[in-house]
């Protein structure tokens, strides 16, 4: 990390300087869930606000100087833009430079299949339909419209296949368990089949590992249990791709960090993401969580066969709440 870094970190860090999360994303993507979630958290929250706005609101706050304005949510939509995002993004990257408030923007995303579903049936109308244009029409033009703010934001997250309440706990664990200016370390495991992840920084293929789904008896369990553990860390191969993972991730997260970054996602994937991927990325995320504070992890496939069976299902898991694999593979010595 480079001195200039390490400063513009320090001087942050040690501020205590208050905290802004600009929620924005896709019309239906599930805005107004992370915002009610962040305020029953202590955020102070602002929804559907003009982006031109922005600097006058957080300057009034702030000069106020109460502890209620430390933690701040702020929800901007295409409504307030009139179809263009060029304005918040010339705001936002104003507010990223000035060094009296700490910005991240969280962006929802959802596929097009879902938003349809979601608007047919809550009979609710999108902000961009028309007489003249269809409820798909405006979900694809917003799509577009927003591409250039999805690249900028320092978390995407598709809710396509979450629940009210995987939204909500997935909002508490990737910015309710990050501490200002430090990076947020995100791991998920998924099956190919399945389709790969829309939001992720790196994604790494383990299809060309063992795979235990062809002992019959060990089909039945998943990348957690104690069998599945075993005969993963008897085989060379994968403790040799824990080992390249691990390393690479080591050598690259402070250049990341240098670019203070908010959030890097890891997704690891197999065949049907139940017992390499899952095994891969407990046993990184355990072995990063005796290093650095913010690391969080998510089982994709497990996690959807879970909200099948029951309502209410936590999507994403704190590392404090995930049980470790038996033994961290590869410990560096």
């Amino acid at each position: 990390m480079s001195d200039k870094a390490n400063d513009d970190v320090t001087d942050k860090s040690s501020s205590a300087i208050p905290r802004l999360s600009i929620v924005t994303g896709l019309s239906g993507s599930g805005k107004s869930v992370a915002l009610h979630t962040l305020e029953d958290e202590g955020f102070f929250c602002i929804d559907n606000l003009p982006a031109v706005l922005l600097p006058d609101v957080i300057d009034r706050l702030l000069e106020y100087g109460h502890s209620e304005y430390d933690r701040l949510a702020i929800g901007i939509d295409m409504r307030s833009e009139r179809g263009s995002s060029d304005a918040l993004l010339d705001l936002v990257a104003a507010l990223r430079n000035r060094d009296d408030v700490d910005v991240e923007m969280l962006f929802l995303d959802s596929d097009r299949r879902t938003l349809l579903t979601r608007y047919s049936e809550t009979r609710r109308r999108h902000p961009m339909s028309s007489h003249s244009r269809t409820l798909a029409n405006a979900i694809d033009d917003e799509a577009r419209a927003l591409d250039a703010v999805k690249a900028q934001a320092d978390l995407v997250v598709d809710t396509s296949q979450f629940n009210l309440h995987d939204l909500r706990e997935l909002i508490r664990t990737y910015l309710l368990g990050r501490t200002a200016s430090s990076l947020s370390l995100i791991f998920q495991s998924f099956g190919f089949k399945h389709g790969t992840p829309a939001s992720t920084d790196f994604t790494f293929d383990v299809r060309c590992l063992p795979n235990p789904y062809w002992e019959p008896e060990l089909r039945v369990f998943t990348g957690v249990d104690e069998p599945i553990i075993e005969y993963l860390e008897r085989q060379p191969e994968v403790m040799a791709m824990f080992t390249d993972i691990r390393d690479l991730l080591t050598r690259w997260l402070p250049a990341f960090e240098s670019e203070n970054r908010a959030y890097l996602t890891v997704s690891i994937g197999c065949t049907g993401g139940r017992h390499r991927s899952v095994y891969l990325s407990e046993a990184l995320a355990t072995h990063f969580s005796k290093q650095r504070d913010s690391v969080s992890l998510r089982h994709r496939e497990l996690d959807a066969g879970a909200s099948n069976r029951r309502s209410g299902n936590v999507a994403v898991q704190s590392r404090s709440d995930t049980r470790p694999p038996a033994s961290v593979p590869g410990k560096t010595p």
